[in-house]
């Protein structure tokens, strides 16, 4: 798994979402190398992580292997690297040191008594789309991903330069991620985390509903939550208001 490390200060990695790669925290890392010292992951089969094997991309696979690749470190997580984030927090207390979470939630699909989320054919549909027309498919999650923030056309354009600039993941892997999406529920877990968490949701985020994090900041023991007037990339549209929350949360674990 690649990782690349910059900065200076306490130790911060960062996982990126679905279909995307490490540089897609340029703005942050703009903002808290003068802070942090920033682990920045490439997932598997994402960016320059290039190998893959079947189970690779599991939230406990790939927390376990970053982990073992990183110091202890505050981890925060973006969309499916959300839920990586969050997994290794309830596995690997000793290694994750404190959550951050954006736009992600411990459920990414709607379900019995959880109207926080996607539809489950909606995932499906993106699935069907990788076979028959990969990039089509790729541009409308990433309107997706957009919709409804104050700066969707800016934001958009930051994606597109972005999912492809360390290469093109392989639809494989594509279609793994959004399985992982569409049958991974930690919220039963939530109670059990043991180390403190932030969770920033975008108001206007169509993916993972503000709710979502509202609740699961609600529901874990240590959890603060942070709103902003976003859609699902709030680093993207208002990428200091993050990154000073962001820092002052990862200062808050070093002094605890």
């Amino acid at each position: 798994m690649h990782i690349d490390t910059i900065g200076h200060g306490p130790d911060l990695v960062l996982i990126h979402g679905w279909a995307m790669h490490g540089g897609i925290f340029a703005p942050l890392t703009e903002r808290l190398a003068q802070r942090c010292r920033l682990h920045r992951v490439d997932l598997p089969g994402h960016g320059a992580s290039r190998d893959y094997a079947a189970g690779a991309l599991e939230p406990a696979a790939c927390a376990q292997a970053i982990a073992a690749a990183t110091p202890p470190a505050v981890w925060l997580g973006w969309s499916l690297g959300g839920l990586v984030a969050l997994r290794g927090a309830l596995d690997r207390p000793d290694a994750v040191r404190g959550l951050v979470a954006i736009a992600a939630s411990p459920r990414f699909v709607v379900g019995p008594e959880w109207p926080h989320g996607v539809e489950p054919d909606v995932l499906r549909a993106f699935a069907d789309g990788l076979g028959r027309d990969y990039h089509a498919t790729i541009e409308r999650f990433l309107a997706l991903e957009t919709l409804g923030s104050p700066d969707a056309q800016q934001e958009l354009r930051a994606l597109r330069q972005q999912v492809f600039a360390r290469g093109e993941p392989d639809a494989a892997v594509l279609c793994d991620g959004l399985d992982i999406l569409g049958r991974t529920d930690l919220r039963a877990a939530l109670p059990a985390l043991a180390v403190p968490s932030l969770w920033i949701a975008g108001r206007r985020d169509r993916l993972i509903p503000a709710a979502a994090m509202r609740w699961s900041a609600g529901q874990a023991p240590a959890g603060r939550y942070l709103e902003l007037p976003a859609g699902h990339a709030p680093f993207l549209s208002d990428p200091q208001a993050v990154a000073d929350a962001v820092a002052d949360f990862v200062d808050a674990q070093v002094r605890a």
